[in-house]
């Protein structure tokens, strides 16, 4: 299964990922936003989750990429788990190489991933959370039309450090 748009092509992940999914994960500007880079044994551990989240789900964060192949990052929704502080649900997120920032392809993946979720899912409502500080997330949720929803907001503790993330609703899109 593969999802596309104009300028992107959004796949599961191959095991020929794992090099450039942790050169992603090791950038400390990239990954600053939540307990900052990841070794490698992290991000085989996190590539491992994604494809099995395909496997059991049929969705995931898929590999974001070039029509041509070059590897960009990520994007798409996951499951939350019951003991996530916002409970069992599905999340979307997103992560770039710093070198495809700035181009709305985070924008665009992210949008895609909607659209399969609310098609092909059905899916009533996808969360997506932020930190206060990760402007670049905010305003991505702000071009996807996501609503914000503070009654929603939460704190957790990732590695003993006390997290606070700011969540926004999408919903299907009406008159479908």
């Amino acid at each position: 299964m593969i999802l596309t748009t104009p300028r992107l092509r959004l796949r599961p992940w191959r095991e020929d990922d794992r090099d450039a999914f942790a050169a992603l994960a090791a950038d400390p500007e990239v990954m600053c936003d939540l307990g900052g880079p990841l070794d490698r044994a992290g991000s085989d551990a996190k590539l491992d989750r994604y494809r099995a989240a395909f496997d059991r789900h049929g969705f995931c964060r898929w590999a974001v990429e070039r029509p041509a192949g070059e590897f960009l990052g990520y994007a798409g929704i996951m499951p939350l788990g019951s003991d996530h502080p916002l409970g069992s649900g599905v999340e979307i997120g997103w992560r770039l190489t710093r070198h495809a920032w700035g181009h709305g392809y985070a924008t665009e993946a992210a949008a895609a991933a909607l659209r399969d979720g609310f098609g092909r899912l059905g899916l009533a409502e996808i969360l997506a959370y932020t930190a206060p500080d990760n402007l670049r997330s905010q305003a991505v949720m702000a071009r996807l039309h996501l609503q914000r929803d503070p009654a929603r907001d939460f704190t957790a503790t990732y590695d003993g450090v006390a997290w606070h993330g700011l969540v926004w609703v999408a919903r299907p899109p009406t008159g479908r």
